[in-house]
């Protein structure tokens, strides 16, 4: 997983796969998903992220393990 964020354009990238883009898909003003060509969410755009997000989320990032599996090595 990959995180950027351009204080110039005030834009929040997550990148979560090295898959392939094929197309995106705006889910809600401002929050952009990137898929391959399957379908797959492979990243997270979020445009305006100082006001589609509190503050304190620009500059500290948490995520929860959402399984228990082990990742591929």
């Amino acid at each position: 997983m990959k995180i950027n964020y351009d204080k110039e354009s005030d834009a929040l990238y997550i990148r979560f796969s090295d898959s392939k883009y094929f197309e995106s898909d705006e889910v809600k003003d401002g929050f952009i998903l990137d898929l391959d060509k399957y379908g797959k969410v492979i990243g997270l755009e979020i445009l305006k992220a100082s006001k589609n997000l509190p503050k304190e989320s620009i500059n500290k990032v948490s995520f929860e393990l959402l399984s228990e599996k082990p990742l591929a090595k």
